[in-house]
């Protein structure tokens, strides 16, 4: 299959129709293949349920605990919603790729795994621009955003979030289907990109709006909000604590995502120009580019939840099913340390 968890079909067939000496250095080409069977459905397989319970956690904590209701934690809530169905319509999906040289899901599943998957990586994309925003608005621009950072407010863009990308996603599900091609005894059904379509055109456009955009909307943002906070005048102690929790979390939410995006997206827009090299290094390549890609979904409950005291109180009483604290009770003190938190630019 071709597209963003979907690159290891041709890879696999490729195994099966080259000598050994294609490799380089006498690489046994079905030794690579058995250990890819065996390696990937493993890793694919943590990866799987470390994202499953991680997420579903985030929504069962939030949900379970009226307190914690805010506008960074639906935001939150929706993070862990786009990860989880991520997780599901991908990491499997792309195991089943790498084990085996065809398709065995048929044309309608083909098309509608590929829509899911570019659907819920948007989602989930922009939801930490979404979050960015709700961070700068917070820091930057305490007292003139409370009318607008609302609970309301945040649930309507994030319903426009979803509707926009469901829309604009529409594309997937005609470019996408199966196809046929010839293996070294006969030939073999795939879930790609149909070559009737410019493939090269279809994935620069996505790295672009899938990775550059927001990325570069994501450290803007935060590039202001530092810059406020480290000019802010008569700075307190309990500020100067902000600042440094904030400049912590912009570095690792800004180099996480990065890094665990970047060398996939790159192997898609190299490989739809037809320039990645079929050896044995960049297949391992590959295969720990995809790793780095959905890891991301799985330390996005650590980066945007459990990095907060609130949260880990919360998660504390859902794991030993404490009693639920009052409605009226926020988890982490009273409405005043609340605001204040917001003033000075403490996360979550």
């Amino acid at each position: 299959m071709d597209g963003i968890c979907n690159t290891s079909n041709a890879t696999v067939c490729t195994f099966n129709q080259s000598s050994p000496d294609d490799f380089g250095f006498g690489f046994d080409h079905q030794l690579l293949h058995n250990i890819v069977s065996v390696v990937v459905p493993l890793l694919f397989g943590v990866i799987g349920i470390v994202g499953l319970l991680g997420n579903f956690l985030v929504v069962i904590v939030v949900a379970a605990n009226p307190g914690m209701r805010s506008t960074t934690n639906l935001l939150i809530i929706n993070l862990a919603i786009a990860d989880l169905l991520f997780v599901i319509f991908c990491v499997p999906f792309t195991a089943t790729d790498y084990v085996l040289p065809f398709w065995p899901f048929g044309n309608l599943w083909c098309k509608v795994v590929q829509y899911l998957i570019i659907v819920t990586a948007c989602a989930s994309v922009y939801t930490l621009v979404l979050m960015s925003l709700d961070r700068y608005l917070a820091v930057v621009h305490p007292i003139a955003s409370m009318s607008v950072r609302t609970e309301a407010h945040a649930f309507f863009a994030i319903c426009i979030a979803w509707a926009v990308i469901l829309t604009a996603s529409i594309p997937v599900l005609i470019m996408h289907g199966e196809d046929q091609y010839n293996s070294t005894t006969e030939q073999v059904t795939a879930c790609r990109f149909l070559p009737q379509f410019n493939w090269p055109m279809f994935q620069v456009t996505f790295f672009l709006t899938s990775y550059i955009i927001p990325l570069t909307l994501i450290c803007g943002l935060y590039v202001c909000m530092l810059l406020r906070l480290w000019k802010g005048a008569h700075v307190s102690a309990e500020s100067r604590r902000g600042k440094r929790r904030v400049t912590r979390l912009v570095l690792v939410v800004v180099g996480v995502f990065a890094i665990c995006w970047c060398p996939i997206q790159l192997i898609l827009v190299i490989k739809s120009l037809d320039l990645y090299p079929m050896t044995a290094a960049a297949v391992m390549v590959q295969i720990v580019s995809h790793v780095l890609a959905y890891t991301n979904s799985c330390v996005n409950p650590i980066l945007y939840a459990f990095l907060s005291d609130n949260f880990r109180k919360a998660f504390r009483k859902v794991i030993y099913c404490r009693p639920r604290p009052d409605p009226h009770h926020r988890l982490g003190g009273p409405s005043t340390k609340t605001t204040r938190a917001a003033s000075t630019g403490d996360i979550l």
